[in-house]
C-alpha cells in the first residue's frame, strides 16, 4: 500500500465512521483490508481503494468500514458498571421515575449485544421492584453484521464463558451443542438499531441511562466533544452517562458531572432537551408485570 493509498483510507474511515488512524496503523489496515480484498474478488489493496475512490460500489464501503471497527465486548465487561447501575442508577431512578413508571436505556456502539443483554438481565433479576413499570432497552452499532450477531442472541461457550456468572447462564440461556442462545424473554427486551454515532441521533428521543463505552477513544478531540454534547440533548435531566474506564468528559463537554467516587459514571447537568421524550421510539417496550 502506497503512502498516498493509506492517506486515503484514513480520511475515508473518518469521514465514515470516525475512526482515526496514526500513520504506525498501516499494518492494522492492511492485515484487515487485505482478507476482505480476497473474499470479494479484488486482486490487491490498491485495487480496493481504486473502487472506493470511484464511490460507486456501497456494499464495499459498508464492507471496509465494518472490517475497520473493533467490535470487542463480553457481557458484564469491566463489571463496575454495571454494579454502579444496580447499586446507584436503577435506585435512583425507581425513585424519580415513581410517577411514570418508565425508564429508557441506550447502549450505544453495543456490538455483539453482550451489554444491553447484560442490563436486561440485572433488570429482570430486578423484577419484583419492577412490577407495572415499563423498561426500553435499545442497542445501537454502525455495523450491520454485529446487529444480526446481537439479534440473534447466539454465543458460543469461549463468548458466555466472559464474565457471565454461571447462574445467569444457566437461567437465562439455553444449549444447543457448542452454541448458547439466551432465551427469548431477554432477547425481547432489547430493540435494535444501525446508527452511525456520526450522524444525527435525536429521533432515539430522550434517555434516562446512556452507555457509550469504550467507542470515543478511537474519534479526535472535535468528534468526541461533538458526540457528547448531542448525547446530553437526549438525555433526562437527571439522567446517567457511563463511559468506558479510559474515557472522560473533562476538557470535551461541560455538559455531564462525575458522580463521585463512582468511576467512568456522569450525571446530566443542566436542563433536559424539551419534547424528547414524546419523540422516543415508542415501539417494543417492554412492561414488567404488575
Amino acid at each position: 500500500m502506497t503512502p498516498t493509498e493509506f492517506e486515503f483510507l484514513k480520511t475515508f474511515l473518518k469521514t465514515r465512521s470516525g475512526l482515526v488512524l496514526s500513520n504506525e496503523k498501516q499494518y492494522l489496515v492492511e492485515s484487515r483490508l487485505l482478507p476482505l480484498a480476497r473474499k470479494g474478488g479484488i486482486a490487491s489493496l490498491s485495487d480496493l481503494v481504486i473502487r472506493l475512490q470511484k464511490g460507486i460500489d456501497r456494499k464495499l464501503e459498508t464492507d471496509v468500514v465494518e472490517a475497520m471497527t473493533t467490535n470487542e465486548s463480553f457481557f458484564f465487561r469491566d463489571k463496575t458498571p454495571f454494579d454502579n447501575f444496580t447499586n446507584t442508577m436503577l435506585p435512583a431512578l425507581l425513585k424519580a421515575r415513581g410517577d411514570r413508571k418508565r425508564i429508557r436505556i441506550w447502549c450505544a456502539a453495543a456490538s455483539t449485544g453482550q451489554e444491553p443483554y447484560s442490563l436486561a438481565m440485572l433488570l429482570k433479576e430486578a423484577a419484583a421492584k419492577l412490577a407495572g413499570w415499563r423498561i426500553e432497552i435499545i442497542g445501537t452499532d454502525i455495523s450491520n453484521e454485529v446487529l444480526d450477531k446481537a439479534k440473534s442472541g447466539i454465543y458460543s461457550q469461549f463468548e458466555v464463558q466472559r464474565g457471565l456468572p454461571i447462574q445467569m447462564l444457566l437461567k437465562y440461556f439455553t444449549q444447543n451443542g457448542d452454541m448458547w442462545q439466551i432465551n427469548p424473554e431477554i432477547r425481547g427486551m432489547v430493540q435494535w438499531r444501525m446508527l452511525n454515532l456520526l450522524e444525527n441521533f435525536s429521533s432515539l428521543g430522550e434517555f434516562d441511562v446512556i452507555f457509550c463505552r469504550n467507542v470515543l477513544i478511537y474519534f479526535d478531540q472535535p468528534t468526541k466533544s461533538d458526540i457528547l454534547n448531542r448525547l446530553a440533548k437526549l438525555m433526562s435531566s437527571d439522567g446517567y452517562l457511563v463511559l468506558g474506564a479510559a474515557e472522560t468528559v473533562v476538557g470535551l463537554s461541560t455538559a455531564f458531572q462525575p458522580v463521585p467516587g463512582l468511576r467512568g459514571l456522569y450525571h446530566r447537568g443542566g436542563v433536559s432537551s424539551p419534547g424528547a421524550a414524546r419523540a422516543g421510539v415508542q415501539t417494543g417496550s417492554r412492561l414488567f408485570a404488575s
